[in-house]
């Protein structure tokens, strides 16, 4: 037994140290050479601070909608909404929202409603939208802006972040920057 439990606790503590010290030393050290020191990329409009790498809560029709939030856009309380696609209350709240959605966009039918615009992510704090989720939005805005569409499509076509390399991820869209650029259109 002596054989088993003195090498468990030496790989115990020196995990204990790698992990909680030199690890998290070596990340910090990383992170200093990012932009704002790993604090994250700030924006400011007015004179309120924004922080692009979490989401916003954006609901008026002026706006491109943000996807929805399981902890209502709360930095400090990360979270899905863990309930299952067969759980009532989680089809419950998606149908409410797929019919808000529908309220303020008639034109679009109910099958081209992408998924990310009534399901929340999995920290409840995703800051971008697909492209498919800006499209649907297009109109809608265009109308109440009376902006030409096409100069909208142009908007969203220039925020829209390209995949890593290429390769890795999917295209997206910050939907605070594009709502800050939208409110630059004349």
């Amino acid at each position: 037994m002596k054989q088993n439990i003195l090498p468990a606790l030496k790989l115990t503590l020196v995990c204990l140290l790698f992990f909680s010290g030199f690890y998290t030393l070596i990340i910090f050290g990383i992170a200093q050479f990012s932009p704002n020191n790993g604090k994250g990329e700030i924006v400011n409009v007015g004179n309120k601070k924004y922080y692009t790498n979490v989401g916003q809560a954006f609901t008026e029709d002026q706006y491109f909608w943000s996807r929805p939030s399981a902890v209502d856009y709360n930095a400090a309380g990360a979270a899905g909404s863990n309930k299952g696609p067969s759980n009532p209350d989680y089809l419950k709240t998606i149908q409410e929202r797929i019919d808000n959605f529908i309220k303020h966009n008639p034109d679009v039918p109910k099958a081209e409603i992408p998924s990310d615009l009534v399901t929340a992510s999995g920290s409840g704090l995703d800051p971008n939208i697909s492209l498919q989720a800006a499209d649907v939005q297009v109109k809608r805005i265009a109308k109440i802006r009376n902006i030409n569409e096409n100069k909208i499509q142009d908007l969203v076509a220039s925020n829209t972040e390209k995949p890593f390399l290429g390769l890795f991820g999917t295209e997206k869209i910050n939907v605070l920057k594009l709502n800050i650029a939208l409110d630059g259109l004349k």
